[in-house]
């Protein structure tokens, strides 16, 4: 017998990089603790390479380089942004691995920070980790404790049915 009404199996999105995981409503900048980008968590990011969480394709960079967005196949737009106000170094202290509409596996290196730079600038290593597109999503569940890039998943996605 055919099941037509199947729910749609969780999502789940990896860490893109290591170190603490933080509530989004806890990032000391209100774009995000105030949720105006969308849902989801921070990484207080502990190694300065950062790698695509799923397989997908690039959506967005930027010439700061300080963060990308990659869709995921099922549609999910991810923002990884590293750092707090990383785009004023314009660009310095980072670099960018990967170009628009670029085809990404999970596990491969997206972007790379230097974070001692980062660190003598004075910026916040808290890195936002953002679905931007949260009107296609049913329910997310967020991890805590500490996030090991490629290895733990940090968000469990389920999706809204779709309507055809």
């Amino acid at each position: 017998m055919m099941n037509f009404f199947k729910k749609n199996k969780p999502i789940h999105i990896l860490a893109p990089m290591s170190g603490k995981i933080i509530p989004l409503e806890e990032v000391d900048d209100k774009a995000f603790s105030e949720k105006r980008l969308g849902e989801g968590i921070a990484i207080e990011i502990t190694d300065g390479k950062v790698i695509a969480p799923f397989d997908g394709e690039i959506t967005s960079t930027y010439k700061s380089n300080h963060c990308v967005v990659i869709r995921s196949e099922e549609g999910i737009e991810l923002l990884i942004h590293v750092g707090l106000e990383t785009i004023k170094l314009k660009g310095e202290g980072f670099t960018q691995h990967v170009a628009l509409m670029q085809e990404v596996k999970q596990g491969d290196v997206i972007l790379e920070a230097d974070l001692e730079f980062l660190k003598e600038k004075r910026k916040s290593l808290i890195s936002p980790i953002i679905i931007t597109n949260t009107g296609r999503i049913e329910s997310i569940e967020k991890a805590d404790g500490v996030a090991e890039k490629g290895q733990s998943n940090i968000m469990t996605v389920t999706l809204k049915k779709s309507k055809y």
